[in-house]
C-alpha cells in the first residue's frame, strides 16, 4: 500500500511538472519565474508528509533575487539575504536585506501631473524645430540606470507539518532606498536637468508594505533551498513620478541553519 501511494505521488508530480514545463516554454520571463516557483513548491510538498522534529534556532539565507516593477517597465537583478531566529516552531523573527540594479527608459506618462505641466510649459517656449527634436527623443524615453536597496524586519509564520518542507507567509514592512542616474541625449540634457533641480541623478527613500510567501526544502538540518515571492507597494520620487506602484520580488536562495534544536526542552 505504501509503495502504491509513493508511486501515485510520483505520477502526480510528473504530470504537474510536465504541464508547468509546457506553460513555462510559452510564457514571458515573469510568467516563467512564477511557474518555476510553483513547480518548486509542488515538488517539495509532494515528497513527504511527516512533521519536523529538529528545528535549528537560527537561519541565514542568501542568494539570487529579481525585482520587477511593471508600471515603470523596470526589471532589476541582485542579491537577497536574511537572518532570522526561530522563536517558536510556527514563528521566526528576522531582518531581510536586498540590493538590485537595472535600467529602464523613463517616459512622460510616468511623470505626475505637475511635472508634465512644467515640461509642457518649457517646451512651449522653444522654437518649433527644437521642440520637435525634443519631443521625438522624449517619446523614446530617457535611458535611466537604477539601484535599489530594501531593508525590513519582522515576523514570519511557518507551517512545519511536512518533514522536508517548510511553508511560510510574512508581512512586509520596511524601507526602500532607490538611486537613479539618467542618460539623456544632448538636446534633452538641459531639459532633464531643469526638471531634476539641475542634476541628472537623484535618490529617494520611502516606506513599503505588502506580504510574502514561499517554501524551504529542508535537505538536511543545516542546509536547504528556499524560493520566495514578495509583493511590495510604495511611493518613491513622489515629487516627479505619478503616485504609488507595486513591485514583485522573486528570490531563490540557500538556507543555512545553526544553533540548538528549539523543540528540545
Amino acid at each position: 500500500m505504501r509503495a502504491e501511494l509513493l508511486q501515485l505521488r510520483r505520477s502526480a508530480l510528473g504530470l504537474v511538472l510536465s504541464k508547468v514545463t509546457a506553460i513555462v516554454r510559452r510564457g514571458t520571463y515573469m510568467r516563467r519565474l512564477f511557474f518555476c516557483f510553483l513547480a518548486f513548491v509542488l515538488a517539495t510538498t509532494l515528497t513527504c508528509f511527516s512533521q519536523q522534529t529538529d528545528i535549528a534556532q537560527f537561519n541565514v539565507v542568501a542568494g539570487y533575487s529579481y525585482l520587477n516593477t511593471p508600471s515603470l517597465n523596470l526589471a532589476q537583478r541582485g542579491f537577497n539575504g536574511d537572518f532570522a531566529r526561530n522563536v517558536r516552531p510556527w514563528m521566526s523573527f528576522g531582518f531581510d536585506f536586498s540590493t538590485f540594479s537595472g535600467h529602464t527608459s523613463l517616459l512622460t506618462k510616468y511623470l505626475n501631473t505637475a511635472t508634465q505641466t512644467k515640461l509642457g510649459g518649457v517646451l512651449a517656449t522653444l522654437p518649433a524645430p527644437v521642440r520637435a527634436a525634443m519631443a521625438a527623443d522624449l517619446s523614446a524615453g530617457v535611458p535611466t540606470n537604477t539601484s535599489t536597496f530594501t531593508y525590513q524586519m519582522g515576523p514570519q509564520f511557518n507551517y512545519r507539518r511536512l518533514r522536508k518542507v517548510t511553508l511560510f507567509v510574512r508581512p512586509a514592512l520596511g524601507l526602500l532606498h532607490a538611486k537613479i542616474q539618467t542618460k539623456p541625449t544632448a538636446i534633452l540634457t538641459p531639459l532633464v536637468a531643469g526638471l531634476m533641480s539641475g542634476k541628472l541623478s537623484d535618490a529617494d527613500t520611502s516606506v513599503f508594505y505588502g506580504f510574502g510567501t514561499g517554501a524551504t526544502w529542508e535537505i538536511t538540518r543545516n542546509f536547504g533551498l528556499r524560493a520566495t515571492v514578495d509583493l511590495a507597494r510604495y511611493n518613491f520620487f513622489g515629487e516627479t513620478l505619478n503616485g504609488t506602484r507595486n513591485s514583485v520580488r522573486f528570490s531563490v536562495t540557500t538556507k543555512y541553519g545553526f544553533g540548538k534544536n528549539i523543540l528540545r526542552k
